[in-house]
């Protein structure tokens, strides 16, 4: 840390109020207390007014008012601002780590006394849960945690595109279980969905990619600047639209065919993922899903959670698995329950 960054931390440490001894200010930059006076000396020779109070309750303090210019918080948006902050730390990747500390104790010193301790009591007081595992849909990776690396992926994808510069990336395919070579994109958003970030760009191509952060492999700002789509929007890609194209090109290349009955198929068009697959009437009253999957294993799951009036149509060379399946579960059902009194 450098001597102007941490002159401005001493700052904003006074700004939250209080008196902070040299002694405590050295023991949390890991400086000597000799060096905290001359950082205080310097932040007093350039017009910053701060006091210094003596005795055993002593220390440095920041006159009031300062450094922050007022701002006139009714109780409710003061709030509302406190759970936009704590709702951002608890994500499972929150963005901007830092900045998020640094927000919340400039909101706090921007606060009058009354509200001042509501910053306090909001991590007390306020939790939100974080999106629960879909065994529905199992991905190869949906038990790691993400780590540094994709907070640091959307850090600096965001960072791109308020800079306007491309950024070079290499992505992990765990399907495949393979890293792409290196790809350059032009950012254009990023989309919290079901605790995860998606980042949105184009490719040398021209074509839109989303790539998720936690299987970002490497990420790194370039300096070859873009003029980027001014008619892009994030919110157009809500409601998960993209993945409609997704599970198009995904069911081309494995396609999975289920008829079902009207009312397994309003079930599946309610769920998240598979409400983008092709459901298709047929004369006989039944709807044809068609969607992609390479796994027979979780095909056959589906199938039998659909119950009775649901039938593997294509792939054809997976029934016999299928029927071996239900033809154990029959068989298991028929016979008497031994354990009953």
């Amino acid at each position: 840390m450098t001597r102007i960054e941490r002159a401005f931390a001493i700052l904003l440490l006074l700004s939250g109020g209080g008196t902070v001894t040299a002694t405590s200010l050295a023991r949390r930059f890991e400086v000597s207390v000799r060096t905290i006076y001359r950082d205080v000396d310097m932040l007093a020779a350039t017009g910053v007014p701060l006091y210094a109070e003596r005795g055993a309750a002593g220390g440095y303090r920041l006159l009031d008012g300062y450094f922050l210019p007022p701002v006139a918080f009714t109780r409710e948006e003061a709030v509302a601002s406190l759970l936009a902050l704590a709702l951002a730390r608890g994500l499972k990747v929150p963005p901007f780590p830092a900045a998020l500390d640094a927000a919340e104790r400039k909101l706090a010193a921007a606060l009058p006394a009354r509200l001042r301790t509501l910053a306090a009591e909001t991590r007390r007081l306020v939790g939100f849960e974080r999106a629960a595992a879909d065994v529905f849909h199992p991905e190869p990776d949906q038990d790691q945690e993400p780590g540094e690396t994709a907070a640091r992926a959307v850090e600096i994808f965001v960072a791109a595109i308020l800079d306007r510069t491309r950024v070079r990336l290499e992505y992990r395919q765990p399907y495949r279980g393979t890293v792409s070579a290196e790809i350059a994109a032009e950012p254009e958003g990023v989309i919290w969905d079901r605790d995860r970030w998606y980042l949105i760009g184009r490719r040398e191509d021209g074509r839109r990619r989303f790539w998720r952060a936690d299987r970002v492999a490497r990420i790194a700002a370039s300096t070859f600047r873009y003029r980027g789509d001014p008619s892009f929007d994030v919110r157009r890609h809500l409601g998960r639209a993209w993945l409609g194209e997704a599970m198009a090109q995904w069911a081309r290349s494995s396609p999975v065919a289920i008829a079902m009955t009207a009312a397994q198929a309003a079930r599946l068009q309610a769920d998240w993922l598979y409400r983008f697959a092709r459901f298709e009437p047929e004369r006989d009253g039944r709807v044809v899903m068609t969607y992609g999957e390479n796994d027979p294993a979780l095909v056959s799951e589906l199938v039998r959670w659909l119950g009775p009036g649901a039938e593997l149509l294509r792939p054809a060379e997976w029934r016999p698995m299928l029927a071996a399946e239900l033809t154990a579960l029959a068989a298991s059902h028929a016979a008497p329950d031994v354990r009953a009194p």
